[in-house]
């Protein structure tokens, strides 16, 4: 897509509702469905974080999504593909500049050169009780990545085009925080599985601008 056409729908994505759970469904695993009514009171209190789903043109003025693969760590979220993002931290003083910030700690992107678009919908991650906030955002101009070397293994640029893709969607077998292996649904995107709470945000993205084309 080039990046003057995703220009034109952001302008369109920020008056219409949000598809919320509609989306999210499509890419929640089955025993997530089950936890789904009981998860209301845990997120109450829930810790609090912010994403950025941040978009931006490559060299050929197309348009790119960055991802993060997390490095192997003892944690639920290990190896996982993921937003840029983070927790709540004291010096912030909202959702967006938390994701903001920690985009900027991720991937090297100045805050300055960040549009956000719109909040889109809140998704809980049970395994690790937080509730995040994911924001749709852009830069007009070709980043110049710079991976947090502690927290990220690898940056991942996304053709945009990829992820409206229906072709992209899989049912992949996966290691669950619970101890078992379960087929979820998933994005299969530049050799990468991307489920769970991401895949459940990417989805609400992706039927936004679908809804704007």
């Amino acid at each position: 897509m080039n990046f003057n056409n995703f220009l034109e729908l952001t302008s369109k994505v920020k008056n219409i509702p949000l598809p919320a759970e509609s989306s999210h469904l499509k890419m929640v695993p089955p025993f997530r469905r089950a936890l789904m009514e009981r998860q209301k009171e845990a997120i109450k209190k829930a810790k609090r974080a912010g994403v950025l789903a941040l978009c931006y043109p490559d060299k050929n003025e197309q348009t790119k999504l960055v991802l993060i693969l997390r490095k192997s760590y003892n944690g639920v979220h290990s190896a996982q593909v993921a937003f840029p993002g983070g927790k709540l931290e004291e010096q912030d003083d909202s959702m967006e500049a938390a994701a903001l910030r920690e985009a900027f700690e991720e991937v090297g992107v100045p805050v300055a050169t960040i549009e956000v678009v719109r909040a889109l919908s809140q998704v809980y991650i049970p395994p690790s009780n937080f509730y995040v906030q994911p924001f749709l955002g852009f830069t007009r101009q070709t980043p110049g990545f710079v991976k947090q070397e502690d927290e990220v293994e690898a940056i991942i640029e996304i053709n945009l085009k990829d992820v409206l893709n229906d072709e992209v969607l899989i049912t992949q077998k996966v290691s669950t925080s619970y101890s078992v292996e379960v087929e979820v649904p998933a994005f299969k995107l530049n050799g990468h599985i991307v489920w769970g709470a991401t895949a459940m945000m990417l989805s609400e993205m992706k039927d936004l601008l679908k809804q704007c084309q």
